[in-house]
């Protein structure tokens, strides 16, 4: 039996190409709405399986006040476009639809966000039967994720083979995919996972930090640049994207990457096609995309500081790492297989743990995450004089001895201000504000944030 699709969408050019897309695909669409009573219409006719849902609609309703009922009715639904006013952004994201297609819209990304809704739609009703199984019958949830490794990922902890289970999905499926996570969460192996597992994993997998790109030679160094591009091109040099070729590039810390050229990365993302610098051809490209970021993108969209276009194109799937203190029970796997790698890579024997050892391991808040316990790890395993490990200094037990380095006036002034901003939730002026706390005028507030660099603080608050 077809699948029933709802098009919300009051573009009649956009709805009726979608609507060709779809039915080219075998899906069956079940009718076309440019407004919130229309679409309730046709859904009291038949209920569809999908919803194709534009935000800003004819009339006074909006996409939002239509997702809310598809919310209640249990229906599966994916915006098509969305505003980069934050408070918009924040509403959208509020009702938790399935994904988000940015106009123009190509046929490949419809029909991949179409395949991904509905394997997520399923897999939340599933999660909530599974919640309500016992223990033992839970093991069986994940097939395909045995024993406590799985290509390379240790653990066994309920959030990661979630994110293990997604990642089984999107992997074989030739989409871009952003991997969100704190420093240190394993992201970079997330990604290899990801090639690994893909019908290109025979072929390159190239890496960029984004973040260590100079600003003068970013362009060059991701899409090439041609002979005399500049001053100091003696030569032709091909781009990290030409060298994937048919591969895999993955772009960590993309929040990191400068506006001229998340507009070049867009192109790539919506044409499939890149220029060298300095040349005047098209170079056709077929390479597959994973990014990650330690930032709050949504946050670095409403501040203006990445394009809300290039965040819905990267955005198709994405994968959320926990931090390590939310999966504290793979902890002692993870330490286990760290003691057995440094043993092995520093010719030492293998030493065990001792219990008490692995109590202060679970009970360490790991701000570091598996980064973090790796350094640890390594270190023990490198003073451990005999075949048990009895005790590991944390870092949490130097805070003592940090604490004696006596802190200048402009230390202590950013973190006063710093600590008041928390407070106030990032609100600067006004009453209950960060300048009336402080007794000191806005404008001044304003001159000391920049002068103390805490711009980007001031942005997390709120």
């Amino acid at each position: 039996m077809k699948e029933k699709i709802l098009i919300v969408e009051d573009q009649f050019i956009e709805a009726n190409n979608l609507q060709m897309i779809l039915e080219r695909a075998g899906y069956l669409v079940c009718g076309i709405a440019r407004s919130v009573p229309i679409a309730l219409k046709i859904m009291e006719e038949q209920t569809p399986d999908l919803v194709l849902l534009d935000i800003f609609l004819q009339g006074n309703l909006t996409g939002i006040d239509l997702a809310r009922t598809l919310k209640e009715k249990g229906i599966a639904f994916v915006y098509l476009s969305a505003n980069s006013n934050k408070e918009t952004l924040e509403a959208a994201k509020a009702t938790h639809p399935y994904g988000f297609l940015v106009k123009p819209f190509r046929e490949k990304d419809v029909l991949v966000m179409l395949e991904i809704a509905k394997y997520l739609h399923r897999h939340g009703i599933q999660s909530v039967m599974r919640q309500q199984q016992d223990k033992a019958s839970s093991k069986n949830k994940n097939k395909g994720l045995p024993g406590d490794v799985f290509h390379g990922i240790i653990g066994r902890g309920e959030k990661l083979r979630e994110v293990l289970d997604h990642l089984q999905i999107v992997a074989p499926v030739d989409t871009s995919v952003l991997i969100l996570g704190e420093s240190g969460t394993g992201k970079e192996r997330i990604a290899e996972c990801i090639h690994e597992l893909s019908s290109r994993h025979a072929l390159p997998m190239i890496k960029v930090n984004c973040a260590t790109l100079p600003p003068a030679l970013a362009e060059s160094i991701l899409f090439g640049h041609e002979r005399g591009a500049f001053t100091s091109a003696a030569e032709r040099r091909i781009g990290k994207f030409e060298q994937a070729g048919h591969g895999t590039i993955f772009l960590d810390e993309i929040g990191e990457l400068l506006p001229d050229i998340q507009s070049k990365l867009l192109r790539v993302l919506q044409e499939k096609e890149i220029e060298r610098l300095g040349g005047n051809t098209t170079i056709k490209t077929d390479v597959r995309i994973i990014a990650a970021t330690n930032r709050n993108l949504e946050k670095e969209v409403a501040a203006g500081r990445f394009r809300m276009d290039l965040y819905y194109r990267l955005n198709v799937f994405p994968l959320t790492l926990p931090p390590l203190r939310e999966r504290r029970e793979d902890i002692p796997v993870l330490a286990r297989h760290f003691v057995e790698l440094y043993s092995r890579k520093l010719g030492k024997p293998l030493p065990a743990i001792a219990d008490n050892v692995i109590d202060e391991l679970m009970k360490h808040s790991w701000p570091g995450n598996i980064r973090e316990l790796e350094h640890v790890i390594e270190r023990a395993v490198l003073l451990a004089r005999d075949s048990m490990i009895r005790h590991i200094p944390l870092p949490g037990h130097e805070k003592i001895q940090q604490e004696d380095r006596i802190k200048t006036m402009e230390e202590n002034e950013r973190d006063h201000i710093i600590s008041v901003l928390k407070k106030c939730k990032g609100k600067l002026s006004g009453k209950g504000g960060a300048a009336e706390l402080l007794g000191i005028n806005a404008s001044t507030l304003n001159s000391r944030i920049k002068k103390l660099n805490i711009e980007r603080v001031k942005d997390e608050f709120r």
